[in-house]
């Protein structure tokens, strides 16, 4: 990757604050309140998946930390930023992560499709059409630091003046043993805080995560559900949050958490965001449900509201394995696959802790949850 005035600053300020934040940070203990979390997404506009969390009562969202993947970084900060204005909640920090990948580009993305074949999905990096006949929206490529005119319209806030990797690492030491790292997208932001700070996973609560796949397969009966499972049924291992940086996966499975959830694409294909439930979801008078009401696309499975609805409710889970998981870092036609085994089959020397992997949800309940989240009032803003 070429470096850029941009990136390099990134990078600088990062391994700068990094240096001492270990150093400076007190671990004192607090008393336990609400659920503490950080929600690392790269969030593509107001979405179930973090309203839900903003939503719930007993949960304190410490702030939303962005990096780029389905969309750029930028483009995400200013959705995440908007987001929070719609539901009188401005007074979470969104804070700016890493705009690339640690190593994985857009022109080695294409070395490797001519080598191996095209990928379905992209991302950012989607610079033409989906396949012939697909019904979702077609992708909009732009440069990583464009952001276009939003659909529920431009922020007026702006970001917080620190770096995602240590806004994590210096919340998880502010309160040791309580904050869920809650990743929905690529896993950059959450690899640079473990690299600076050695003790950033042991001192989290957990991490519970929406990445990489099994063995997907259609489930709904839908034209949507057939397009989205047609890219599983030659490669059921491939699943874009792991191969868009598979060298950050890589560092987050090693480290050391607590405890580890993983929410694969899997249990997804069991559920689908339909003209139904979207309008059973925004069935409120608040601002919050007429814009996700406006600008929500139907049709898409519910990957990342799966992660949050099993956070808020481990119960809605029918069915997990306890695995050992990897990713494939090999510049090969595997780059970016989830790798699995059980305890006894585990290779000898597999630097992994075991990971409660979510095999089936209660889809009945899930939804029963989100409609329930999604029509309560905003909570009122934390007295100060």
């Amino acid at each position: 990757m070429k470096s850029t005035p941009l990136r390099r600053r990134l990078l600088s300020a990062v391994f700068m604050l990094g240096l001492t934040v270990s150093a400076t940070l007190p671990l004192q203990a607090h008393a336990e309140g609400k659920r503490k979390v950080i929600i690392d997404d790269d969030i593509g506009g107001p979405r179930a998946a973090q309203l839900m969390a903003l939503q719930s009562p007993d949960v304190e969202v410490l702030g939303l930390s962005i990096v780029s993947g389905s969309t750029w970084r930028d483009e995400n900060i200013a959705h995440a930023l908007r987001t929070l204005e719609l539901v009188g909640r401005s007074d979470i920090p969104v804070v700016p992560g890493s705009a690339f990948p640690l190593l994985n580009t857009e022109e080695t993305t294409r070395r490797w499709e001519a080598l191996y074949g095209k990928l379905v999905y992209k991302g950012a990096w989607m610079d033409g059409k989906w396949p012939d006949g697909t019904i979702q929206s077609q992708p909009n490529y732009h440069a990583h630091d464009v952001v276009p005119p939003l659909p529920e319209g431009m922020p007026h806030t702006k970001p917080a003046n620190e770096i995602a990797a240590n806004f994590m690492i210096r919340k998880v030491h502010e309160f040791p043993g309580q904050v869920t790292i809650l990743a929905t997208g690529p896993m950059t932001n959450v690899a640079l805080a473990i690299s600076l700070d050695p003790s950033f996973a042991a001192t989290a609560k957990e991490i519970v995560y929406m990445g990489g796949s099994l063995n997907p397969h259609q489930v709904l009966p839908s034209k949507s559900a057939e397009q989205f499972a047609r890219e599983y049924i030659n490669t059921p291992r491939l699943e874009f949050n792991f191969r868009w940086d598979p060298e950050a996966a890589k560092i987050v499975l090693r480290a050391p958490w607590k405890h580890i959830v993983m929410v694969p694409a899997d249990p997804s294909t069991a559920t689908e965001l339909s003209a139904k439930l979207l309008n059973d979801m925004t069935k409120s008078n608040t601002q919050m449900a007429q814009v996700v009401k406006k600008v929500t696309e139907t049709g898409f499975p519910m990957w990342d509201e799966l992660a949050t609805a099993v956070w808020l409710d481990p119960s809605l889970i029918s069915k997990s394995d306890q695995l050992y998981v990897s990713i494939d870092t090999d510049f090969g036609a595997g780059y970016g696959n989830t790798l699995s085994w059980p305890a006894a089959y585990a290779p000898p020397g597999l630097i992994a802790s075991p990971t409660t992997v979510v095999r089936e949800v209660n889809v009945p309940a899930f939804e029963k949850l989100m409609i329930k989240l999604m029509n309560l009032p905003t909570p009122a803003l934390p007295a100060k």
